[in-house]
């Protein structure tokens, strides 16, 4: 399965110090064991059209290998709770969509 995340960054950390801390911590989110494949960008420079949506800040897409790989990493990872636990108060909105 395809787990893939968006963060919009809350205004005080839309910065060169705020956007390094975003950036190691997603580094240290991605060596998660239970993640199969991971990569982290920003909004692509494509053309600006009615269907996208260029506003989010960093986004996230992570591969799973099985759907009980996917419930650990949520329920019991301590990477991806020290991920979330440690940098929540910088992300002014989160939205998460899984791909089956």
């Amino acid at each position: 399965m395809e787990h893939h995340v968006y963060f919009w960054l809350k205004d005080e950390f839309k910065n060169e110090v705020g956007g390094a801390r975003m950036e190691a911590a997603l580094a240290e989110l991605m060596k998660s064991p239970n993640i199969s494949k991971a990569r982290w960008g920003k909004p692509a420079a494509t053309e600006v059209r009615p269907v996208t949506d260029h506003s989010w800040d960093y986004g996230i897409s992570f591969h799973f290998d099985t759907m009980e790989a996917h419930e650990k990493y949520q329920k019991a990872d301590p990477i991806h709770d020290a991920f979330s636990g440690g940098h929540r108060e910088m992300w002014a909105k989160v939205l998460v969509m899984d791909l089956a």
